[in-house]
Parts: C-alpha cells; sequence; structure tokens
C-alpha cells in the first residue's frame, strides 16, 4: 500500500520546514534510510530520510514552506494510485478531527442550560457553515489573524486544501480602503505658490527589496517575542577592572596550548559563579522552578540568517583549554550549518558577546528555558580612580538580563558580585 509521507518535527520549537531541494525524482526507486530532500528548520538544514521502501509516486511540494505534518510526498509501489493515497490519508485526518470536534459537542451540551436565552446564531451568507473547509494549520492560523474569512479563499493545496501562499494572495487582492474625499480647500488667491516637485530616484516610484524571512529567522522572532512580552525582564550592570584578568590570559597563552580568549574566561567565571548561585542557573516551568543540576552555558554565534547557541556542558568543570576547544569547534560549524540539535539544547545560561565588535553596552533578550543572559560589552581603556589616584584602567561592561519569576534583584546582584571577583581575581577560575 502506498505511504503519504508528511512533514515531521525535526527540532523541538519547529512549526513549518522549508523544502530546499528533493534528492529524488518523482519514478525514482527509493529504500528505507535513504536521504530523499533537504528541509531547512528554524535551527539547520537538514536530510529526510525515508522510512519505506518503493517509488517515489508523487512530490505534493517541489518546494517552499510546509507546516508539521502537511502532505510532502507519496511512496508506494510502481503504479498505485498515489492520489487514492492522499484521499484516504486526509479522509483518516478528517474522522479524527470530527472525532475530536464531535467529543466537544458532546462536553459542551453536557452543561446546564443558561438562564437567559441565547441569541440565535446567523446563518452564513455563503451557504458553506455546514461544510468542512479544508486548510493547513498555519494557514488557518495566519487567517485567523488578518480576520479573513476561510470560507471566502479559494484553496491551491491537494484537492482543494487552503495553504499559506492562498491566504496571502487573497490578503494582497483585497481592494484597500476607499479614501476619504479630502475637505474643500480654502478660495486661492490670486497668486499661486509655486508647486513642489518630489525627489525621485531614476526611474520613479520607490526603491526597496523584499527578502523571504528564512526559518531560522521566523523561530528568532517567535521565540524571542515570546520571551520578552512573556517574562518579565530586568537588567544589573556592572563594571569590572580586567587588569588582572589581561595580565593572566597573557600568561597563561605563554605555557597553554590553545591560545586562551577573554571569551574563554568569561564563560569559565559564569560557570563557576552559577555554582555559587544555583538560583540563576534555574529554569521557569510554569508549575515549577527547575533547580538544574549540570551547568551547561549556551553561547551565542552570529550566522548569516541569524543567531544560533551552541551550548558547552558541564563548563563548570572543564578548563579553559577545552572550552575554547568546544567554543571555536561549535562556532565554526554553526557559521555552516553544520551544528546537531543535540548541541544546541539543555542550555540552563545564555552569553551573548559583543565585545569583539566595540559595543560597551548592551541588554539582551532572554534565551529560553534560561532565567538569565549575560550581555559583555567591550573591554575600555578609560581613567580610573585606585588608591586615591587617577591611573589608565581597563574596564569592561556587563549586563544580566533576569527573568522575575525565578531570579529577584538581591539573587541576580550577588551573581553579579561573585562573577566581577572571578574576573578580578582569576586566579580563583582555578580553585
Amino acid at each position: 500500500m502506498a505511504e503519504v509521507i508528511r512533514m515531521p518535527r525535526m527540532s523541538d520549537t519547529m512549526e513549518e520546514g522549508n523544502i530546499v531541494a528533493w534528492l529524488k525524482s518523482e519514478g525514482e526507486t527509493v529504500e528505507s534510510g535513504e536521504t530523499i530532500a533537504e528541509v531547512e528548520t528554524d535551527k539547520a538544514t537538514m536530510e529526510l530520510d525515508s522510512y519505506f521502501d518503493g517509488v517515489l509516486l508523487h512530490i505534493a511540494v517541489k518546494e517552499g514552506a510546509v507546516p508539521i505534518d502537511g502532505i510532502i510526498a507519496v511512496i508506494g509501489e510502481e503504479g498505485e494510485d498515489w492520489e487514492a493515497a492522499i484521499k484516504e490519508s486526509e479522509a483518516g485526518e478528517s474522522d479524527s478531527t470530527d472525532a475530536s470536534e464531535s467529543t466537544e459537542a458532546e462536553t459542551e451540551s453536557a452543561k446546564p442550560e443558561p438562564v437567559a436565552a441565547e441569541a440565535p446564531t446567523a446563518p452564513s451568507s455563503n451557504g458553506t457553515s455546514d461544510k468542512r473547509i479544508k486548510a493547513s494549520p498555519l494557514a488557518k492560523s495566519m487567517a485567523k489573524e488578518a480576520g479573513v474569512d476561510l470560507a471566502n479563499v479559494s484553496g491551491s493545496g491537494d484537492h482543494g486544501r487552503i495553504v499559506k501562499k492562498d491566504i496571502e494572495a487573497y490578503i494582497e487582492s483585497k481592494p484597500a480602503a476607499p479614501v476619504e474625499a479630502p475637505a474643500p480647500a480654502a478660495e486661492q488667491k490670486e497668486e499661486e505658490a509655486p508647486a513642489v516637485v518630489p525627489f525621485s530616484f531614476e526611474g520613479g516610484g520607490d526603491r526597496y527589496e523584499d527578502q523571504p524571512v528564512s526559518q531560522m529567522r521566523k523561530t528568532i522572532a517567535r521565540r524571542l517575542s515570546e520571551s520578552k512580552f512573556g517574562a518579565p525582564h530586568f537588567y544589573l550592570t556592572i563594571e569590572i577592572d580586567m587588569k588582572e584578568a589581561m595580565a593572566w590570559r597573557k600568561q597563561l597563552n605563554q605555557v597553554s596550548p590553545v591560545k586562551i580568549s577573554f571569551n574563554d574566561l568569561v564563560v569559565k567565571a559564569a560557570a563557576a559563579s552559577l555554582r555559587q548561585h544555583p538560583a540563576v542557573n534555574s529554569s521557569w516551568m510554569e508549575d515549577t522552578i527547575r533547580l538544574n543540576k549540570d551547568v551547561n552555558i549556551g553561547v551565542a554565534v552570529a550566522v548569516e540568517d541569524g543567531l544560533l547557541v551552541p551550548v558547552v556542558r558541564h563548563a563548570d568543570i572543564k578548563t579553559l583549554s577545552q572550552i575554547n576547544t568546544e567554543v571555536k569547534d561549535m562556532a565554526g560549524r554553526a557559521r555552516q550549518r553544520k551544528l546537531g540539535l543535540e548541541e544546541m539544547q539543555g542550555n540552563t545560561f545564555t552569553i551573548s558577546n559583543l565585545g569583539m565588535f566595540g559595543i560597551e553596552e548592551f541588554t539582551a533578550i532572554i534565551n529560553p528555558p534560561d532565567s538569565c543572559i549575560l550581555a559583555v560589552g567591550s573591554i575600555i581603556e578609560k581613567p580610573v580612580v585606585r588608591d586615591g589616584r587617577i591611573v589608565p584602567g581597563n574596564m569592561m561592561k556587563v549586563t544580566l538580563s533576569c527573568d522575575h519569576r525565578v531570579v529577584d534583584g538581591a539573587t541576580g546582584a550577588q551573581f553579579l558580585q561573585t562573577f566581577k571577583e572571578m574576573l578580578e581575581q582569576p586566579v580563583r577560575l582555578l580553585v
């Protein structure tokens, strides 16, 4: 029997996958475990393997975005009716949905009748109220946000199913709202003011370019919006004298097998401080606060489409050389989009360092499920007061963004004090 292939969930935060390329063509033989397509998720471009042996009978989506569980292909024996397989699969999906709706209806009917009479429901103007409209979950969500009645949208998917592009096309085709006529102008004077000619580039019209949003950028937008507006952020900034850390790093690099960076010192100091302040190494789980026993630090890495966060596991018990080697390796593979999903999960705390770009100070948005993120600025040479005298100093500002549901101001401040002491007396990193 022909098997209908649907878009799988390839990461924990994935809502849709973008088919980049098919490695098999319709009519070609496919073996179980063989890669048939490349799919861009929110975190990486991944290979989609077949779980079945047979012939690739039909490719439903050549390229583009497909929601989770959306039909993308059919595999079966040569000559099988792939259309019948899709109809049967959709019928099963419809039965499942109808059964769920029936259960909800039974539950609703079991409720006691309200005292006040309910207003009768107005019949549908297009007569489709009793006909189930087929639409993808993404299309339904887009229609709801835009206030679009799905009954007015024509579907271009299999068997008239409404998909994302149908909603976009409908929204674009809607006529613009009528513009109110301007109020009558006052009588013009005999001498008219000269007309102002607007400046325009050669060719006229606005000049811009629309770029498609990648799956990674969509997920960054969604997750960080949820974090920023869902978690009550507050910020704590402290300035650290990096004089001793700079001298200590210079000595280390004379004997270290790898060149230790300031970021390595920051990661190690943060990990050691988290061990002393476990509340900062925690996660908000709605009904509970999870106190993480391991110290796993996510290190934000800028890539072409956005930001990836590889995770240094057990950073508190690793040497500076180990941290350096691991971060350098994962950052390189992150930029090539070759990181495994397991290497970007399990973080308990995150560090975002923009010091190499000359940024003196900034605030960062918490990276779920962490309760805090540390924003690290550059080391600035400036005058400081030591022993009552103004002398040259090398100062670095860091800002801790905290989720107030988990971390209170005093707790965050105590963590920063320990972190500051670690870097101002770096020998403590060896204890």
